[in-house]
């Protein structure tokens, strides 16, 4: 009779194989236990919302340790597209085709987030976009994209509005409000400008930090 191998077992062979196949072993570290209590919040802008075709223009991230945001061990970078920046998304992130034109090449943009990164788990609001967007362009030098745990704090304020709803109203859960404004309000948090990669990240590490001492009432 087949045995199975508890969950542990297979956790630790899976990371072993994705080191063992990871494109540059300088990058191994990414896989380490994390520090304890730490986090990386994390935001992109892109020249669209196409995963497949628009470009990463800039990077924003705050390193979070405990119940403080750490906003001096920030990353902020400018990221050169290979096919330029449209009006359309100038005028969402005021990020202008002068303004990325001394970016970063892309995967030394990568390169100086996975450093930055290290093995902290990731915070985001719609992380999915943003590391759709990272793992396309981290793909081609890994073979593999971020291994993180990845916390998505829509998810996070999601659980937080279910468990206040009586039993009667959780039948209609999907009417809750997930969009960020109305998030950061509910929360009674400060809003920066948005569509900035930095204050983006900033903002979703307050919401993650406030929905942390929440769930800690509830």
């Amino acid at each position: 009779m087949t045995r199975m191998l508890p969950q542990r077992a297979w956790d630790a062979l899976k990371r072993e194989w994705l080191i063992y196949h990871l494109g540059h072993p300088e990058f191994r570290f990414m896989f380490e236990a994390p520090p304890e209590n730490e986090w990386v919040s994390l935001d992109c802008e892109t020249t669209g919302l196409n995963t497949r075709t628009d470009e990463i223009i800039s990077i924003g991230a705050v390193r979070i340790v405990g119940n403080r945001i750490m906003t001096s061990e920030r990353l902020e970078l400018l990221v050169r597209p290979e096919r330029g920046v449209s009006a359309e998304s100038v005028r969402i992130h005021r990020l202008r085709e002068r303004d990325v034109a001394q970016g970063l090449p892309i995967d030394e943009a990568m390169k100086q987030l996975m450093r930055f990164i290290g093995s902290r788990p990731l915070v985001g609001y719609f992380l999915e976009f943003d590391l759709a967007m990272l793992n396309r362009a981290i793909w081609p030098m890994l073979g593999q994209g971020l291994p993180q745990p990845q916390i998505e704090v829509s998810a996070l304020y999601y659980d937080y509005k279910f468990k206040q709803l009586p039993a009667y109203q959780q039948q209609a859960s999907s009417n809750i409000d997930l969009r960020f404004a109305t998030l950061m309000k509910d929360l009674g948090l400060p809003v920066r400008d948005a569509h900035d990669a930095l204050n983006d990240a900033v903002m979703a590490a307050l919401a993650f930090i406030k929905l942390r001492q929440l769930k800690g009432q509830i």
